[in-house]
């Protein structure tokens, strides 16, 4: 039997958790509940999940860790956050348990990234030592941390969305006349769908971008909702269409649309448009702007464009041509097909389990 500690289950990430259940059983626990999913405005997964009670202060969480001490929990996977006390309980404790860990995360600070790819942190360099085995959220984070620990036992998980497979089998929808059901009529369109819960997504080069640019030739489609979303009705070529988690009104924006544009903390929504076929195009990673470990996906002329400052993005955009928007957003779904399918990131957890339990 094996049990993961979770804070709660979103609904990009409930496929995985149903799926990897088929191949290697597990017990689930959460240890936040509906109100921290309203706050972070989080559309529930539906997963049978246990609840476990847990004291928070600041980022510090203490979980009771005896509810993980039964004798037939043969495997314990736990989140890799060194302001867990209840997981370095658990670590410490382990070879008394009889019980092996493995531990799942970033590997990183997304706020403290270019310092820490210098300087890994010591915690969770402690951390991984005292576990079994470490899951990371992308390839590029394990192989840092492979250079300080080349004995690591590692797994790339290549972190996904859960609709990613049903989004790469939908057909290519006619541009034009979705437009025209949605009144668009701009040469060129971009996209954003993220939350606007986070300062990091800079919202503010957003709002940039949207301003020097020509209303009749730029459009901009605007999907999310958050404590920190703009007014964007003094700009006539923005569409605002909120919060949208009905998949088929989501294919149709995406599908209308040419670029996908988000300048900073670029997560999971850049596999979701670059699946849609979307060429992913948002800032480099500096002290300035932070990107999550995501962002390791997107290759610069490849399939997404990063800029190094406004000056290069407002002239990228008025240079690139439909072809060549058109290769990127071509290899942007074939390194999804290739890479981050459900498929291949449940498969990548169930290989490391089973070897767990042998």
């Amino acid at each position: 039997m094996i049990a993961i500690v979770q804070p709660l289950v979103p609904h990009y990430r409930e496929h995985f958790f149903n799926r990897l259940r088929e191949q290697a059983p597990f017990e689930l626990y959460c240890y936040n509940g509906a109100e921290a999913m309203q706050k972070q405005n989080l559309s529930a997964g539906r997963t049978p999940a246990k609840p476990l009670p847990a004291l928070s202060i600041g980022p510090f969480v203490l979980y009771n860790p005896l509810r993980l001490f039964k004798s037939d929990y043969k495997v314990l996977v736990l989140m890799l956050n060194f302001a867990h006390i209840s997981t370095w309980i658990i670590l410490l404790l382990k070879p008394f348990l009889k019980q092996k860990v493995i531990l799942w995360g970033h590997g990183i600070s997304v706020k403290r990234y270019i310092r820490e790819e210098q300087q890994p942190s010591r915690l969770l360099k402690w951390m991984m030592q005292l576990a079994d085995a470490t899951w990371f959220y992308t390839s590029r984070e394990m192989e840092l941390w492979q250079q300080v620990i080349p004995a690591l036992n590692a797994v790339s998980l290549n972190n996904t969305i859960s609709e990613v497979e049903q989004i790469l089998q939908q057909p290519v929808p006619d541009k034009m006349l979705l437009r025209k059901k949605y009144g668009i009529r701009t040469k060129r369109v971009l996209i954003y769908c993220a939350r606007f819960n986070e300062p990091g997504r800079r919202i503010d080069l957003l709002l940039q971008v949207i301003a020097a640019t020509d209303p009749t030739e730029y459009g901009f489609i605007i999907i999310g909702a958050g404590k920190y979303k703009p007014d964007f009705s003094a700009y006539p070529h923005v569409s605002d269409f909120g919060a949208v988690y009905d998949p088929a009104v989501k294919q149709e924006l995406f599908g209308l649309a040419d670029l996908y544009f988000q300048p900073g903390w670029v997560g999971l929504s850049a596999v979701e448009a670059m699946a849609y076929g979307k060429p992913v195009c948002t800032f480099k990673r500096s002290e300035a702007v932070l990107q999550c470990v995501e962002y390791s996906y997107i290759k610069d002329g490849h399939n997404g464009l990063i800029f190094e400052n406004m000056e290069q993005c407002l002239h990228a955009l008025d240079t690139i041509s439909d072809d060549a928007i058109s290769d990127m957003g071509q290899q942007a779904r074939r390194f999804v097909k290739e890479n981050l399918t459900m498929t291949n990131m449940v498969g990548n957890a169930s290989h490391s389990l089973h070897a767990m339990i042998r």
